[in-house]
């Protein structure tokens, strides 16, 4: 005879993402030895799970589950899974002992189909029931919809699964959505981050709420209720001394099953759809234990968050049970709901996506110290401090034996004065901060962005699923020798050398793709246009975008040309269309090309704001100078650079009257623009005519001062001609007719902060300039000094250090050299009659004889 279902059934309420709960986990699996582990976590996965046994699997990993058939929008989901996490350990578990594992929570279909609006429930006739035999259920997760491919960063889906979800509490993997935290910052230390709650972002030692709240805070963190119990005012602190700091000892899971239950009978109710939720995610895991059950496993081991245990354990009392949940009634509420075609795959994460300040639900505020908690059980404390001293020595920072020795004992004493067992995130971090860092806040921010949170990136095997597009980058990584990883890495590229030319290109499409994995870093420390430097760094969130983009095409390349044609089609601005030709030309993308040129020249033609033309012609014009370099055929460009060039300089004119100031800089910043495009060009007869245009607008009435200034600049730095009698005329005059007393000293400062913006070199060159500057600035009446000196600050401080002080240096001289005589006051030789005679009598010398006339006029 069989025994008693909650005799034959384990359950085990773990912390998501916790070491101790891990440690635990693991010795009462050894002492169950069950024959079947059933986890929470997404059901369509079970098929994948078999992979976490490759020695290729390396985590943090995770299960990403999409939705295949969600149009535009589609639907995507990750189950995070780190080395310290329970729920890996459950997997590997089951595996080395050859017992079927399975996912037990609600299946990602119905998590990833659009919900009706409003929440409603669909009508029970739009989905057939789901039966009792049905194969094991998958675990409920919050998602978004998975932004286009257009460039923008997207926002990392919700995730629960492995992790409890966005709404779900770290420690016990449930509740409610949770309002984000008051500040959206991250904490300046590592100890504030071990204070601040994990869920609301909370000072836990700000004022309490009234008790009107205090039912629903149970909801919101229900172990800081148990916290408060024992005295802590920290729940997180708490929950790691008697769980995740623990390291043997009898099992946590009994008390952890007791303490839920009694929290949930205190909790108030939750609203009407996070109810609805929270019960068709126990009442799916339910009727996979019973599942289970009915096949014939006597030792059942089911793992899931805490909050869950009781909901489960109803489920095995004898069904006549008062309160019991009956099979029925969980096919009744899991009947008709909506179902969504989904494909799941496991995919790399990382330390950083799994800390809680990443917006991560389930997140835990030091995902480096807990993975080191998890792999380094004995002396835990010395090791982590080696590590630090490590990571400082690294960066050329003395720390020696004795530091780390005397951070250990003052991390243990501030462990036994707060009587924690173990030396916990604050101690150690106090620690180093006095020790190993003296004080200084940079070197232990070094420690929190390395060790205490970490960049670890996980790996998953090459019979992992993947989309054709997933498949042909991996290739093309290979290839082309360039490896994902979390940390930051400086790519520099010799476009002459072929890898490193690829390497650009591949880079390039992944942008048309919307999968930022490199972001041009400027020329790097080479110069021309062969060098090309990137700041490359993999984000987990990839992966969904790399499945949007499968829509396009098969390859790389191929997605890559086609998402290129249809944002040609969807452009309806000539900025945008040039930057799209630019951004085909870099990525070698000829397929494309076309297109693009077609649209860009309709609009070109068809657009006559000539500020519109002035921001498209940059672009157009690199992208002439990248085709070049990169062997490019760019020939249909040439004719529509040619066109704007004719259209802007005949345009320009009427674009410079009547404008604001702020119109005056936004116009000036074209200018800039289109003068550096055409000097790039190097055409002289677009030269000749462009300097033309600028001259032409010299003499015109109305010219902003700031403009005017600016023109005359170009012109002189264009070369010697303008100096003598060419297109700008004389400089020296017109800046003396600017900053001449007939002109107010705003449009004086404006005109001279225009001719400046290109560099104060030239008043280090120019002595005249800089006299006329210096005369105009002394001769200023006090208030208008005090008006103008905001833009003369501003024009000056955009100066380099170096240009400052030798224009400083030669106003000083200046000042010395040029200081007139004749200006000061006439010397009178009757007043200073006295001081002489007395320095001839300290001298000895002999005195000239006083005179009557001398006495009488000194009188006077």
């Amino acid at each position: 005879m069989a025994a008693p279902a909650h005799e034959r059934v384990r359950i085990f309420g773990i912390r998501h993402h916790g070491p101790g709960s891990a440690r635990a986990l693991v010795r009462a699996l050894d002492d169950l030895r069950p024959d079947v582990v059933l986890i929470e976590g997404p059901p369509e996965a079970d098929a994948l799970v078999g992979l976490a046994a490759d020695p290729g699997v390396v985590p943090p990993v995770a299960l990403l589950a999409h939705a295949v058939d969600g149009g535009e929008e589609r639907r995507a989901a990750f189950w995070p899974f780190a080395e310290f996490s329970p729920e890996w350990q459950a997997i590997r578990h089951a595996l080395r002992a050859g017992v079927p594992v399975r996912f037990c929570d609600l299946p990602a279909a119905h998590q990833l189909a659009d919900d009706p609006p409003g929440g409603k429930p669909v009508s029970p006739e739009a989905v057939p029931a789901t039966d009792a035999d049905d194969p094991p259920g998958d675990k409920p997760v919050e998602t978004e919809a998975v932004p286009g491919t257009d460039g923008a960063p997207a926002a990392l889906p919700g995730t629960d699964g492995g992790a409890g979800g966005p709404t779900a509490d770290p420690r016990t993997g449930d509740g409610p959505d949770v309002q984000a935290p008051k500040e959206d910052r991250e904490p300046d230390t590592v100890a504030e981050a071990d204070r601040l709650d994990p869920l609301t972002g909370d000072d836990p030692d700000a004022e309490a709420p009234g008790e009107g709240a205090v039912a629903e805070a149970v909801r919101l963190d229900p172990l800081a209720r148990l916290a408060e119990a024992a005295g802590y005012d920290d729940a997180e602190r708490w929950w790691d001394d008697v769980v995740e700091h623990r390291d043997g000892g009898p099992s946590p899971f009994p008390a952890i099953a007791e303490a839920m239950t009694a929290l949930r009978e205190h909790a108030p109710a939750l609203p009407e759809d996070h109810l609805r939720r929270e019960e068709r995610r126990e009442a799916f895991m339910r009727r996979t234990v019973r599942q289970a059950l009915k096949e014939g496993y006597e030792r059942i081991a089911v793992v899931c968050g805490a909050w869950h245990v009781p909901a489960i354990a109803a489920g095995l009392r004898p069904p006549r049970s008062a309160g019991a949940p009956t099979a029925a009634g969980d096919d009744r509420t899991l009947r008709g709901l909506p179902t969504a075609k989904v494909a799941l795959t496991w995919v790399p994460w990382t330390h950083g996506r799994l800390a809680s300040r990443s917006g991560y639900g389930a997140g835990v505020t030091s995902p480096g110290w807990y993975h080191h908690l998890f792999t380094a059980p004995d002396r835990p404390v010395e090791r982590w401090f080696t590590a630090v001293a490590a990571v400082l020595r690294d960066e050329d920072l003395p720390v020696s034996s004795a530091h780390v020795i005397e951070a250990v004992r003052l991390a243990n004493a501030l462990a036994a004065l707060r009587d924690r067992p173990l030396a916990g995130l604050a101690e150690v971090t106090e620690a180093a901060l006095a020790v190993l860092c003296e004080g200084a806040e940079l070197p232990l921010e070094l420690i929190q962005r390395r060790m205490v949170v970490g960049e670890r990136m996980g790996a998953v095997p090459d019979g992992a699923p993947m989309v054709p597009l997933q498949r042909d980058l991996r290739d093309e990584q290979r290839r082309l020798r360039l490896k994902p990883a979390a940390t930051a890495k400086e790519l520099d590229l010799d476009l002459r050398r072929p890898t490193d030319l690829d390497r650009s290109r591949l880079l390039h499409r992944l942008r048309l793709l919307g999968v930022p994995w490199g972001e041009p870093a400027g020329s790097g420390r080479g110069k021309g246009t062969f060098r090309e430097s990137w700041a490359l760094t993999w984000r987990p969130e990839f992966d969904v975008r790399l499945v949007e983009a499968g829509a396009w095409g098969l390859t790389v390349r191929s997605a890559a040309s086609a998402r290129a044609g249809a944002l040609a089609g969807e452009a309806d601005a000539l900025p945008a269309l040039t930057v799209l030709a630019e951004r085909c030309l870099l990525a070698d993308l000829a397929d494309a090309l076309p297109a693009v040129m077609v649209a860009l020249a309709d609009r070109a033609a068809a657009d006559t704001d000539v500020t519109h033309l002035m921001a498209a012609l940059p672009a157009l014009v690199r992208t002439l100078r990248y085709g070049d370099v990169r062997g490019t055929s760019v020939g249909p460009l040439r004719t529509v650079v040619d066109g704007l060039v004719v259209r802007i300089c005949v345009g320009l004119p009427k674009e410079v009257s009547g404008l604001d100031d702020d119109a005056a800089r936004t116009l000036l910043d074209r200018v800039d623009e289109v003068h550096d495009a055409i000097a790039l060009l190097g055409d002289g007869e677009h030269t000749a005519r462009w300097h033309g245009t600028l001259a032409s607008l010299l003499d015109r009435p109305g010219l902003p001062g700031l403009i005017e200034g600016r023109l005359t600049r170009l012109l002189l730095d264009a070369g010697p001609p303008a100096e003598e009698g060419g297109p700008a005329g004389r400089v020296g005059d017109r800046m003396a007719r600017a900053v001449s007393v007939g002109e107010s000293p705003a449009r004086a400062a404006a005109w001279i902060e225009g001719f400046l913006s290109g560099g104060g070199l030239i008043l280090v060159h120019d002595d005249r300039l800089l006299r006329l500057v210096d005369d105009w600035i002394t001769g200023l009446p006090a208030d208008s000094f005090t008006d103008v000196l905001p833009l003369l600050r501003r024009t000056f401080g955009t100066f380099e250090a170096p240009e400052r002080r030798s224009i400083g240096e030669r106003v000083a001289r200046i000042a010395t050299v040029s200081a007139p005589d004749a200006d000061d006051e006439p010397l009178d030789p009757i007043r200073a009659a006295p001081a002489v005679r007395t320095a001839l009598d300290i001298l000895g010398w002999a005195a000239p004889a006083r005179r009557p006339e001398d006495d009488e006029r000194g009188s006077r």
